[in-house]
Formats: C-alpha cells, sequence, structure tokens
C-alpha cells in the first residue's frame, strides 16, 4: 500500500506542478535516470552462468515466452478495440509487452521462487524491448486506418528504440558489472534497493506527469471524459485475464514456474510509462491512461496473489 501512495501522490504532484507552472520539457535522461535507478541494481545478481538456466529450463521459458509475447498481446488487443479509442489499445498493448518490473523480484523472492531464473527473466526481458517496440509499431501501422489515425513511418515510435536500448540497457548492465567488483557499494545499494526504487519511481512519476504534455490529460477529461472510466474496466478486465491465463498454464507447485508466474501477472509499468511518454503525441495522450490505471490494479492485485494464492 505505501507504494500506491507513493504512486498517487508524485503523480499528483507532478501534474499540480505542470498546472501551476510552464511544466518540464522531456529529456531522454529521465530514462537513463530509470535504467540506473530501477534496472541497474537487479543487475547485480545476475551472472553470465545464469545463461545455462536457458536450456535446462527451455519448457518453462517457452511457455513464458508464449504467455508474454502471444496470449497477453491478444488480450490487450481484443479489450483495446473493443474501446475504439486508438490511445487506450495502444496503452493497454504497451503493458502487455513489457513483462515483469521493478518489484518483479520482491514477489518472486516472497514466494520462494527461483530467484537465479528469475534474475534471468528480467534480463531477457530488457533484452527483448526492442521486440516490443518493433511489435507495437507493427500493431500502429495497420491498426491505425482502422482507427482513422495518421501513422507515418517518419514519427513512429521505431525511432525512440536505439535511445531506449542504451539508456535503459546498455548502460546499466555496463554499470552493473563495474558495480559489482565494488563488494561495500553494491551491499550498501541492496540493503536500501527497496527506498531507493520507491524514491525513484516517486521522481520519475512526478517527472513525468509534470511535463507540458501531461497537461493534454485535461482535454481528455473536458472533451472525452468517457475515456476515463473505459480505461480503467480495460486495465482491469485485461489483469482478470492474464492472472487467470497464467494460474493456469504455470504450476505454481514449481519454483521455476512460479518465477516465470510473476514474470507474466506483473508488468513493466515505470518503463511503461517512460516509452510512452517519448510517444504520447503519436499515439495520443489516451494511451497514457491505461498505464496510470495499471499502478492502481497491478499493486494490489500482486499483494493479494501474494497473501492468498502463494499460500493456498
Amino acid at each position: 500500500m505505501q507504494l500506491i501512495a507513493i504512486v498517487i501522490l508524485g503523480a499528483i504532484l507532478g501534474f499540480a506542478y505542470s498546472s501551476y507552472t510552464d511544466g518540464f520539457i522531456f529529456s531522454q535522461k529521465i530514462c537513463l535516470f530509470a535504467g540506473i535507478t530501477l534496472i541497474m541494481p537487479s543487475l547485480f545478481h545476475f551472472e553470465m552462468r545464469d545463461i545455462k538456466l536457458v536450456w535446462v529450463h527451455k519448457i518453462v521459458l517457452l511457455k513464458g515466452f508464449l504467455v508474454n509475447y502471444i496470449l497477453l498481446p491478444f488480450f490487450a488487443l481484443l479489450i483495446g478495440f473493443m474501446t475504439g479509442d486508438f490511445g487506450i489499445v495502444s496503452g493497454l498493448l504497451l503493458i502487455a509487452l513489457l513483462g515483469g518490473g521493478g518489484m518483479v523480484m520482491h514477489w518472486i523472492k516472497k514466494s520462494k521462487a527461483d530467484t537465479s531464473l528469475g534474475f534471468l527473466l528480467l534480463f531477457i526481458n530488457l533484452l527483448l524491448i526492442s521486440l516490443s517496440l518493433w511489435m507495437l509499431h507493427i500493431f500502429a501501422m495497420y491498426a491505425a486506418p482502422y482507427f482513422d489515425i495518421s501513422y507515418e513511418s517518419d514519427i513512429s515510435i521505431s525511432r525512440f528504440t536505439q535511445a531506449v536500448i542504451t539508456l535503459l540497457i546498455v548502460i546499466p548492465f555496463i554499470l552493473s558489472r563495474i558495480i559489482i567488483f565494488i563488494k561495500p557499494l553494491v551491499a550498501v545499494i541492496d540493503k536500501y534497493r527497496k527506498y531507493i526504487s520507491h524514491l525513484s519511481i516517486f521522481i520519475i512519476l512526478f517527472y513525468l506527469f509534470g511535463l507540458q504534455s501531461s497537461q493534454l490529460l485535461v482535454e481528455v477529461y473536458d472533451f472525452e471524459p468517457e475515456l476515463i472510466p473505459i480505461s480503467f474496466v480495460a486495465v482491469f478486465v485485461f489483469y482478470l485475464c492474464v492472472y487467470f491465463v497464467s494460474k493456469w498454464i504455470f504450476d505454481l507447485n514449481s519454483p521455476q514456474e512460479r518465477a516465470v508466474f510473476w514474470h507474466s501477472v506483473t508488468r513493466y509499468l515505470t518503463l511503461a510509462l517512460v516509452i510512452s511518454t517519448f510517444s504520447a503525441t503519436t499515439f495520443g495522450v489516451s494511451m497514457l491512461l491505461p498505464i496510470m490505471f495499471a499502478y492502481v490494479v497491478q499493486i494490489p492485485w500482486a499483494i493479494y496473489i501474494s497473501r492468498k494464492v502463494m499460500t493456498d
């Protein structure tokens, strides 16, 4: 519940800041900040020898790939198209394509799942960001005409792929390989990782909702207020689908499958919010709505699963 309060407070204060000032101008440095504070600490415990787990648990990983890159995008598109809004379906699809997240290792450890496989999956999901962005790009190319939206290649999300991969994957990974040799520093970061993560999420949300472009959400409220409850319902139904299909496919009695399960039922929302800010003008500001509501749904949902489902 503490994290929910941080998310809501960061979003409200950021939005208030942009309302009473000129707001922030977007900078790619926020991606680097997210990469260093949220992603890099998760990579300290990833060791290259863990790559062998890909072969050892190939069936489990294949099931995870099936869920995250076929079934969940299918549910996101199905639910999204029912809303009739290009931005909402794009936001849902982005959420569906980004598995895991900054909190996923917390839930994996709490449920006594396989942490080595969990870290490996976290790393693999980061490497597959380019695939996620490519799938979002392909969707937009073919779906835009259906919504009477112009989606030109020169303004598409594909132009952000290199920056996102460099700032969120390459630099954090290189830094993690350097810092792991400084044992006292790793120990300090591990000790205060929860607080670093929470403070980082607050700063990122305050900044993103404090952008000049965030005021476009006012236009959604003024001219299309119905999109707000529609978006919430779409997100809630999506998470129900995610949970039931994941619980059906994965054997929760297996530590390995529990790790993959958590990489399915939790999505990388902060990363989705950062990426969507790159492209809100392309997909529409309503793209932000599913991601905002996903915070409200995912966090208590993960708490419920951890306390109830994993203890059954």
